[in-house]
């Protein structure tokens, strides 16, 4: 029997280094375990704004961080939701919330209650009943408050937009406050064990060497470390061709929006992130049906206030390693994966390979079938976050080339089945530990088109007069509520302004 590890090395900053340094550091003690953090200052970090989804809360109050703190420190406003602008045609707009539609009527999903109203004339969106994007839409804000069951404000889910690299620096100082040993330098050479072919060390360009008996890949696109140990990646373009994205922050042209935008483009689309003192805007687009000249002045003709500074060109495959954790290693981040931060879920994939491995933290044997169950739950968490993301492009009815050619695609059949069971009744049936609960699914599919052909029989007999007073109160009840709430702009600066250059001073 072997003991427990004595030697972690985290190689790679960013999000996904500092976050994984920051929660080892809170979970481990110094004097058991060594966590040494390995970046260079050369190598910059992905992103200009970074937004995020409610799951991030359980992250910082693991790490016991005070919200009001982060929140200055990385210049962040509160988060509602997304908008789709342009996704199932142009002119189309619908708004994916954090939070639910409605309430369950008799036990009955309230969607269905909704599709049998709509069914008779009813002109009224889903979105008229999500307390969450009403109070988006007014540009208002206010914090769940769960104390009192069924009481308006316990219906609200809120996450944030952020400065990604504010973020990463916060989280530096949490974790070396807690012991990480930071070195700079930058990785010329990974180091194997010739009898085993498990890392043992990588040594740097000023022929430093940093060994460990444990690794975090944590280096981005590059995948130091699982390139050394030969794992190779799942491609995922069939399904989402795009492979390139421009990013660039401007200033703010009114006072942040509570919720990110995503506009549909010619062949991809453009993200809106407002934080507290400029907006972070991205192009992600196919190379092979728009030229980098042709996306770069699409991203400036989108812009909602003057430039800051040049677009930045990124290049990206979509898809993860075939395997997640590889003899003493972990891939974490941008290593792992990449899935287009359409559904703001590229810090909670981080989050999840994270809280994963703590599950599965091993001794110094290092239990083959840990490995195998962590990699069995991280394909799983990516594979759910692709199909979301998929039935946004194969769910259009957009005219372009682009466009077409994803309608054209075979979409994967976790997907297929999913959108034939909403299709045919407006049925889910959600797996254990899911991501995206049936709301988030209810207001993509209906924004994308998806219109049941049938709704629930339990209901279907029954007099629409029944059920419509009671949407119209539901309705005057959430708007009357987020009516009296201060707006987002007033919320920030009593709780979290960040200092002189604020928009909110």
């Amino acid at each position: 029997m072997r003991g427990s590890l004595k030697q972690i090395v985290i190689v790679g900053g960013g999000a996904a280094g500092w976050m994984t340094a920051a929660a080892l550091s809170r979970l481990l003690r110094p004097n058991d375990v060594s966590l040494t953090l390995v970046e260079s200052d050369e190598i910059g970090i992905i992103g200009v704004g970074e937004a995020t989804i409610p799951d991030m809360l359980q992250f910082n109050l693991f790490l016991g961080i005070v919200e009001a703190e982060l929140m200055r420190a990385t210049q962040a406003t509160f988060k509602l939701g997304i908008e789709f602008v342009d996704w199932s045609r142009e002119g189309s707009r619908y708004f994916h919330p954090f939070g639910f539609h409605g309430v369950d009527i008799d036990g009955v999903d309230f969607h269905q209650h909704w599709l049998h109203c709509r069914a008779h004339g009813s002109a009224h969106s889903i979105g008229d009943y999500c307390l969450t994007e009403i109070v988006a839409r007014k540009n208002k804000f206010a914090f769940p408050d769960l104390s009192v069951a069924g009481a308006p404000a316990s219906y609200l889910r809120y996450a944030y937009h952020f400065d990604a690299a504010l973020y990463a620096g916060f989280l530096r100082q949490y974790a070396e406050q807690r012991g990480v040993k930071r070195v700079e330098g930058k990785v010329c050479e990974v180091l194997r064990a010739p009898e085993t072919g498990d890392l043992t060390g990588v040594r740097l360009t000023d022929a430093r060497t940093v060994s460990g008996e444990f690794f975090f890949d944590c280096t981005g696109f590059r995948s130091l470390l699982m390139s050394a140990l030969d794992v190779p990646s799942v491609d995922w373009r069939q399904w989402l061709p795009c492979d390139a994205a421009l990013a660039v922050a401007c200033e703010h042209d009114s006072a942040p929006r509570p919720y990110t935008r995503a506009t549909a483009k010619s062949a991809g689309w453009q993200w809106n992130i407002p934080t507290q003192q400029r907006t972070g805007n991205g192009h992600i687009y196919c190379s092979e049906f728009k030229s980098e000249d042709e996306a770069t002045s699409e991203l400036i003709n989108g812009l909602d206030g003057q430039i800051m500074g040049t677009p930045r060109l990124i290049r990206f495959a979509t898809g993860h390693r075939q395997r997640f954790w590889e003899k003493n290693c972990v891939a974490i981040g941008l290593s792992a994966g990449f899935l287009e931060p359409l559904e703001s879920t590229s810090l909670y994939l981080i989050r999840q390979g994270i809280s994963r491995f703590i599950a599965l933290f091993p001794d110094a044997s290092q239990p083959s079938i840990f490995r195998d169950e962590y990699n069995r739950w991280m394909r799983r968490d990516f594979e759910q976050v692709r199909d979301l993301l998929v039935c946004h492009y194969y769910r259009n009815e957009r005219d372009e080339p682009f466009w077409r050619h994803c309608r054209n695609m075979d979409p994967p059949e976790t997907l297929k089945r999913r959108l034939a069971l909403f299709s045919e009744g407006g049925r889910f049936l959600r797996n254990e530990g899911e991501l995206f609960p049936n709301a988030s699914w209810v207001a993509v599919m209906l924004g994308q088109n998806v219109i049941p052909r049938a709704i629930d029989p339990v209901i279907a007999n029954r007099a629409v007069s029944e059920i419509e007073p009671k949407l119209e109160l539901l309705r005057r009840a959430m708007n009357e509520f987020a009516d009296q709430l201060p707006s987002h702009e007033d919320a920030l600066r009593k709780y979290c302004a960040s200092g002189a250059r604020s928009s909110l001073q």
